[in-house]
């Protein structure tokens, strides 16, 4: 594949149309360690992701204020206050 063109490379199953959004709040130590699981994971993986401020929306705030940090994929909870790197791989890999 290193001669052949981007336009016709496969890019890897996990990355195609996936969404990654951590939930948040500012101050937030275990948020904080969230974050970098999800920054490494989606960068090894090239998944977009994204983070929201619970503070900043009061549906999010309604429905995850007592499970910050929560993690989302594509938009269904995934996990909550801790990020386990090889769990969160898995499923942006399946």
């Amino acid at each position: 594949m290193a001669g052949m063109s981007p336009l016709f490379r496969r890019r890897p199953a996990a990355s195609r149309d996936r969404l990654v959004t951590l939930v948040r709040k500012p101050g937030c130590h275990l948020c904080d360690d969230a974050q970098a699981v999800v920054e490494k994971v989606c960068a090894d993986l090239g998944v977009a992701w994204e983070q929201k401020d619970i503070t900043e929306d009061a549906q999010l705030h309604d429905r995850y204020w007592e499970q910050i940090p929560v993690v989302l994929i594509d938009g269904e909870q995934h996990t909550f206050w801790r990020v386990d790197e090889e769990r969160l791989r898995k499923a942006l890999r399946d």
